[in-house]
């Protein structure tokens, strides 16, 4: 995140509004932009492409939540939801559709920035677990592709698999590329020959 964060505040109340952007200016030095028009709020995030995201909320339903989380891009940036009440349906709904943090009792100004640390943490941390999962994912693609690279040389071949291994690796290091590629092109090769 940068030193200095940009922050969308989605709230239609006026009132409101000025209370949240009073509490941020209070608690540190953000770019603050107000969106108080639900309609057309996916496009006005991306076109203002801010750090984080905070949506206020009175009275939340379901499909306005997973609305306003999912045109808030909680999977690009922190979400933070305040709302004046809720059940533990409306939470699990919010946390599913990727928001950050989902505060009930809604918003007071000396809660704004442990909510916003909290926020920006949590979002990170899913981060690095969306990373690492699809590196295992990956990873683990590539080890099967590896494996019937393997298999198809040993029958071709007839040799045991440290030596289709070997082949495979030397071919790799002769063309200057990964041991997965080669293994994929060969078979994709197997597979057109039948």
């Amino acid at each position: 995140m940068p030193d200095k964060l940009s922050i969308i505040v989605v709230e239609p109340d006026r009132d409101r509004a000025l209370l949240i952007v009073d509490s941020l200016r209070g608690a540190g030095d953000y770019d603050i932009h107000v969106i108080s028009e639900v309609t057309g709020l996916a496009r006005s995030i991306r076109a203002h492409n801010p750090d984080m995201v905070l949506v206020d909320i009175a009275n939340p339903s379901r499909d306005t939540i997973e609305e306003l989380a999912l045109a808030s891009g909680p999977l690009d940036r922190p979400v933070a939801m305040f709302v004046d009440q809720s059940d533990v349906g409306l939470t699990r709904t919010a946390i599913e559709a990727g928001v950050s943090a989902y505060v009930v009792d809604g918003l007071k100004a000396d809660r704004v920035k442990p909510i916003l640390d909290a926020a920006v943490a949590r979002f990170n941390m899913f981060q690095r677990m969306r990373t690492e999962l699809a590196a295992t994912k990956k990873a683990l693609e590539e080890r099967k592709v590896i494996d019937r690279a393997k298999g198809v040389l040993m029958k071709a071949r007839s040799v045991n698999e440290d030596e289709a291994y070997a082949l495979l690796r030397k071919a790799a290091m002769d063309q200057g590329r990964r041991v997965a590629d080669v293994a994929q092109a060969l078979v994709s090769t197997a597979g057109l020959l039948g």
